[in-house]
């Protein structure tokens, strides 16, 4: 079967639509929305966010966005609300509920119900006429007034407005909140993105080897200390375990190749090591870590605090917590 159309041309006009639809919606943002932001705030509970069909689905994404932002939410189907789920609801929660029309049967039937709870009702609606907007305390307009598809029937337009109206909310109640890092990472611990967010440099270096040695070792304890430690590096210290310098591979090599046909006999570390290098404190993100190594185009760094040695951290380290 071959199109009329060509594919790529569809594909572009559907994004266009989506995208004018999302600019449309821009200039909806008013002082009603603000004030949804204020009543969830201060409402001391959650958000209960329902619809039916398609709206349902986008209602659990944005429940899922608000509960990761730390706006504690949970999702009630509008169907199954009217056969116990509104049960769910406390005093002190906010319902918002998510519906294109705003004058579906389940909606029609649903609203009275939730009225009667007394709790503040938010409508996300298209249809600011519609029996749902009239009805709820604030309305905030997911506008469509057209959907994607040829036959306006297949929700494209509509569940990409609403969807980026809910993460509009869930990033303001985020700042409002003054929701930080720390507290994306407790949220997010799972897989590589929590690693990133809460994984330190303290909880990598204790499991490798402390390569080092004193300012005056010789060129064979060098390479005997960097080569049973397996690291590609020594710290050269000073005094009581003060850093003063670092010797890695290059290092070796680019010495090798200054004093070739020399005799290498009288060399020691402080002729060789680099001095002041790349430290990380052992409080620093291990994400952090891993930016400066790329930057530097080095694979290891070492661990200092208050300029003692305390061991090192090495790319592979990195890539075995999968950061990279």
């Amino acid at each position: 079967m071959k199109l009329i159309k060509n594919i790529q041309s569809i594909a572009k006009e559907v994004i266009r639509q989506e995208a004018e639809a999302l600019h449309t919606i821009i200039e909806l943002i008013d002082d009603e929305f603000e004030s949804c932001v204020y009543t969830i705030l201060n409402s001391g509970g959650r958000v209960v966010i329902s619809g039916i069909g398609k709206s349902a689905i986008v209602g659990q994404k944005i429940v899922a966005t608000l509960n990761s932002t730390g706006t504690p939410a949970l999702f009630m189907h509008a169907a199954d609300a009217i056969h116990g789920d509104l049960g769910m609801i406390q005093d002190n929660d906010v319902v918002m509920v998510v519906s294109k029309s705003g004058d579906t049967p389940e909606i029609k039937v649903l609203i009275p119900l939730l009225k009667r709870t007394g709790v503040k009702m938010i409508a996300m609606v298209s249809n600011r006429d519609s029996y749902l907007a009239k009805n709820s305390d604030f309305v905030l307009h997911a506008y469509a007034p057209k959907e994607a598809d040829p036959l306006n029937l297949a929700p494209t337009t509509s569940t990409s407005v609403t969807m980026a109206l809910g993460d509009a909310l869930a990033i303001c109640l985020l700042e409002a909140r003054g929701f930080t890092h720390d507290d994306f990472a407790k949220y997010h611990p799972g897989g590589a993105l929590g690693k990133r967010l809460y994984l330190k440099i303290c909880d990598l270096y204790p499991h490798n080897s402390v390569p080092k040695v004193t300012e005056n070792a010789t060129l064979q304890e060098i390479i005997l200390e960097m080569t049973s430690k397996r690291l590609g590096a020594t710290a050269v210290v000073k005094g009581e375990n003060q850093m003063a310098g670092i010797i890695t591979d290059g290092d070796l090599r680019r010495m090798l190749k200054e004093h070739e046909g020399e005799s290498l006999l009288n060399l020691k570390a402080i002729d060789i090591m680099t001095i002041a290098p790349v430290t990380v404190s052992p409080d620093e993100y291990a994400v952090n870590a891993l930016e400066i190594m790329q930057s530097k185009s080095i694979t290891q760094v070492i661990v200092v605090e208050n300029n003692e040695v305390l061991g090192f951290v090495h790319l592979h380290d990195l890539l075995r917590e999968g950061l990279v």
